[in-house]
């Protein structure tokens, strides 16, 4: 068991750490517009191309590649100017390059400074993760306790197995972006149903409002997010859950069960559920991550402070670190959740314990 988790975890971090150096190395391709845009006036200078901007702005340009490290070389080794026989030389650098530093700082928790504000990447990225977190994880539990509850009770079919199966499918085939615009037209708008709020998450004075206050305000403005990731996640657990549940339902230990006495759904309970959880445990995993990336289209649409727009936002300015920052932490989100997988399925396959 011990041994089981350490390769995981290995194999885990070692991916995450070539994740996190493919963006990092890609991103350096483009810093001169990125630093362009994080200039005072970089407004003013969104057509210039690669034209040379006058004297002033190109000192402040220097001044910000020196003050982000971004004047050394950006890997260990790169390779020279070509000589007039069209030879170039490979120079090594040392560990004075952007990458060595990057890593270093990366290390001690440090992901580095936004390009556009000046802030740690770390404060910003745990600012939004404060509205992120409570967003997507109660989403994913919702979720996940819908699809078994649903799962469970279709697969005793009852008289209204198929009316549902059709509405599952029907909402399945529907974007997320679909469904929450729906919610938000229907039941944040004056003309329809004026039932809750859509704007303004986060914006209250909390020196003016009380903890309870503010909670409340919390809740009303996640009601609808929440229900759209869920919406748009329930069908499909669903299906493929309700699926193994009626495959696990026709074999002979689930016959013989029914032979002791024991009701549909007894069975489909303490019986036909674990097996029938093994295909659904991959699903859940690959599910947690497009939950992450479900956010940033949620909280584009109602306005949200969180991970979503943080992304968004940095990927239009080019603000590299930020983004970089989001990467890395939405792979980070994949690849735990995959770790989380193969432990489920050690606990819930009793050939997996045998075999390691």
């Amino acid at each position: 068991m011990v041994r089981f988790i350490f390769w995981r975890l290995a194999r885990t971090f070692l991916a995450i750490w070539a994740l996190a150096s493919a963006v990092f190395l890609l991103s350096r391709h483009d810093l001169d517009t990125a630093l362009r845009l994080a200039l005072p006036d970089a407004a003013s200078q969104t057509g210039a191309g690669n034209a040379l901007l006058p004297g002033g702005e190109q000192a402040a340009l220097q001044a910000l590649r020196h003050r982000f490290g971004l004047d050394l070389p950006v890997f260990y080794v790169s390779r020279g100017p070509a000589s007039p026989a069209g030879i170039r030389p490979w120079h090594w650098h040392g560990r004075r390059n952007q990458y060595h530093q990057w890593l270093r700082a990366l290390t001690h928790g440090d992901l580095g400074t936004s390009f556009r504000t000046g802030e740690t990447v770390a404060g910003r990225l745990r600012h939004a993760l404060a509205f992120t977190l409570p967003l997507t994880g109660s989403a994913a539990v919702l979720a996940v306790l819908g699809a078994l509850a649903l799962a469970q009770r279709l697969a005793t079919a009852p008289w209204w197995q198929r009316p549902l199966r059709a509405v599952l499918v029907a909402v399945h085939g529907l974007p997320l972006f679909v469904v929450a615009l729906v919610l938000l037209l229907v039941f944040a708008n004056p003309d329809v149903l004026d039932w809750l709020p859509t704007y303004g998450f986060g914006q209250a004075n909390e020196m003016s409002t009380s903890p309870g206050q503010r909670l409340a305000d919390a809740f009303l403005h996640l009601i609808l997010p929440v229900s759209a990731l869920v919406i748009t996640a329930v069908p499909e657990l669903t299906l493929q859950l309700t699926a193994a549940l009626q495959q696990e339902l026709g074999t002979a230990y689930a016959t013989t069960a029914r032979a002791k006495g024991l009701s549909e759904a007894a069975v489909v309970r303490h019986h036909a559920l674990r097996n029938a959880l093994l295909p659904t445990l991959a699903q859940i995993a690959e599910f947690l991550p497009a939950l992450v990336a479900g956010a940033v289209v949620v909280e584009v649409v109602f306005a949200l402070p969180g991970m979503g727009r943080l992304l968004a936002e940095a990927s239009a300015a080019r603000d590299y670190p930020v983004l970089i920052g989001g990467l890395l932490l939405t792979g980070a989100v994949r690849l735990l959740a995959l770790l989380l997988a193969d432990l489920c399925y050690f606990w819930a396959d009793p050939r997996i314990r045998w075999q390691s």
